[in-house]
């Protein structure tokens, strides 16, 4: 790959949610904050809604990483579950013992009584739902339903909700207003501008090691905010594919040439792209499908 052709440790443009390249963009740290202090309220559900590719999980995994230690996590990063499969799946991560082969209803008093012991002892306890508007209608009641489990001044425990945009259409829906009343704080990610897509770039960088001349011109950063309309997953993708490319062509310099083929390569990319660019782009490739071949023959005679 190109870590030794660019300087660096590690690659910087992986879709992996690494903590490590967590940066404090202005609606990521706003989202935190409000996370970190809807938590101390106690109260209801709290929900982190944005679209595909904008950083939810990530924000996700640095909430576990930053929430305060009295509370205990209950995290469920597939929510595709039928009510009672939910259940057991909150249930094996708060620790209650024989989840897996009880009944229904004596899970739920398990899990009530689980709640209460951690609620004596001081603990404060939170369900984190990733990919939440894959949760069926039936399990979103139930969700509902565990809120319900309550002391007479505080709830044993919370939600955190992150989702698409399609959770919210869902509770727009009449048969869902009473969770929906149940929102007590809610936050919605955007997309990065250029100044930002420029800055993230250079900070992921410089986390995976770089120390030379600064590698992406910041024309060339204003032209992946464009076509990436500023989605960090897409911008992930177009920055290892113009490393790719640089690489490939022995070059330590990247060109809009590099970005062109990158986006005619890459799905969602805001751009029309010329024949000119198609054929650049179709050139790139296959010196780079050479290039792997030709490893792989290496590797086979070594």
């Amino acid at each position: 790959m190109y870590l030794q052709h660019f300087g660096l440790k590690e690659l910087p443009f992986t879709l992996t949610p690494n903590t490590n390249f967590y940066l404090g963009l202005e609606s990521h740290n706003e989202a935190l904050a409000v996370l970190l202090t809807a938590l101390q309220t106690g109260e209801g559900f709290i929900k982190v809604v944005g679209e595909v590719g904008t950083g939810k999980t990530l924000m996700c995994r640095k909430l576990l990483n930053e929430i305060p230690q009295h509370f205990v996590t209950a995290y469920i990063p597939n929510p595709y579950l039928k009510p009672d499969e939910l259940r057991r799946a909150v249930a094996v991560e708060l620790g209650v013992k024989q989840s897996q082969t009880v009944s229904a209803e004596l899970l739920t008093q398990r899990i009530q009584q689980r709640l209460l012991e951690l609620h004596i002892r001081g603990h404060s306890v939170v369900l984190i739902l990733d990919e939440a508007q894959a949760l069926p209608s039936e399990s979103l009641e139930a969700l509902r339903l565990f809120t319900n489990l309550e002391t007479e001044t505080r709830k044993l425990l919370q939600v955190v909700l992150f989702a698409q945009p399609e959770l919210d259409e869902r509770l727009a829906e009449n048969a869902f207003r009473q969770l929906k009343q149940r929102i007590t704080f809610s936050y919605k990610l955007r997309a990065m501008n250029a100044r930002e897509v420029d800055y993230y770039i250079q900070h992921r960088l410089q986390i995976a090691g770089h120390k030379g001349p600064n590698l992406f011109s910041r024309s060339l950063a204003n032209r992946v905010a464009k076509v990436s309309g500023g989605i960090p997953r897409l911008v992930n993708i177009i920055c290892h594919k113009i490393l790719m490319l640089g690489y490939g062509q022995g070059s330590y310099q990247l060109t809009h040439k590099y970005l062109a083929a990158a986006i005619v390569d890459t799905e969602g990319a805001q751009q029309k792209t010329s024949l000119k660019f198609y054929l650049i782009s179709l050139l790139l490739v296959t010196i780079l499908a050479g290039l792997y071949f030709s490893w792989d023959i290496v590797g086979t005679l070594v």
